[in-house]
């Protein structure tokens, strides 16, 4: 019986065109988590084009072309989650279109619009601007994977993040392109100030968590806003560039205090537990069930 056993188990168990049909299985890659990828590459492409297009002093274009990416980046996260096609190759992909987009091709648009004006000075603006977005972004990642983030964490971003901070960064050449004129100097300077705030520690609303689902009364005026939107980027887009940065800025504090008064909240839910535990007709716990305790809730 034992010798029987012997040689059975080792056809059934590692039998070669099992393993093979498995591994067959596991080479075919289904088309939905294929999609946000090619959103996500068709936006690298508009960002290196950005890049030929200020190179070839062609500004207007090169900024729509960073703007376009900018969109595509918007929509390429929540396309998949939508049809279910997320993916860890997908998030690795995104991070790196990110930082070329986003910290490479601004910084090189604007050394090139105007930063060179000022030499090395220039040229170490536009580097800092990059190297604060590739050290955002590798935060983001980072982060994403703390088991003690809370769940409101996720309604947050910690800085600026690296779509908004190109959009911010560009605001001298919108400005330029409305016959306001802009220092060199003070494009250094608010390069510097757009960088230091990506890799700040300042809470700023995502709106990721925003619901998926819009109410039958909002159809019409969530349709007509974004048509609006839509007609006055391409009839105006340096105007409403402008004033979206403007607004954008101004309206980072809002940020900060909501992420304060969820903190508050925790806090005061942390304090009133001990209290409920005592007040509740049950058995006293251990003494060290407060160092069991995740740190965030202490």
């Amino acid at each position: 019986m034992r010798r029987a056993i012997l040689t059975v188990m080792p056809y059934t168990r590692f039998d070669p065109e099992r393993r093979e049909r498995r591994l067959q299985r596991l080479r075919q890659i289904p088309v939905r988590v294929l999609v946000p990828n090619v959103i996500t590459l068709l936006a690298l492409c508009a960002g290196l084009t950005g890049i030929r297009l200020a190179f070839e002093g062609r500004y207007e274009l090169a900024l729509g072309a960073i703007v376009f990416a900018a969109v595509l980046d918007a929509v390429d996260g929540r396309v998949a989650r939508m049809i279910k096609g997320t993916s860890r190759f997908g998030a690795e992909l995104d991070s790196l279109a990110d930082f070329f987009n986003f910290g490479v091709a601004p910084a090189l648009i604007l050394y090139i619009w105007g930063l060179n004006g000022l030499g090395n000075l220039g040229w170490i603006a536009a580097m800092v601007f990059a190297i604060c977005s590739a050290l955002r972004l590798a935060r983001f990642n980072v982060q994403t994977e703390d088991p003690n983030r809370p769940v409101w964490a996720g309604n947050f971003f910690t800085g600026v993040p690296a779509p908004a901070g190109a959009i911010l960064a560009l605001l001298p050449i919108y400005l330029g392109f409305l016959q306001v004129a802009v220092p060199t100097t003070v494009t250094f300077v608010y390069t510097l100030v757009i960088a230091g705030l990506m890799v700040s520690r300042l809470p700023v609303l995502s709106g990721k968590k925003m619901g998926t689902r819009v109410k039958t009364e909002m159809v019409a005026p969530v349709i007509l806003v974004a048509v609006l939107v839509i007609a006055l980027l391409v009839s105006y887009p340096w105007h409403l560039l402008s004033v979206g940065a403007i607004v954008y800025l101004l309206a980072l504090p809002l940020g900060y205090f909501a992420y304060q008064k969820q903190v508050a909240a925790d806090a005061a839910l942390a304090a009133a537990t001990p209290a409920n535990t005592d007040a509740m007709p049950v058995a006293p716990p251990a003494a060290s069930s407060d160092e069991d305790r995740p740190a965030r809730l202490n």
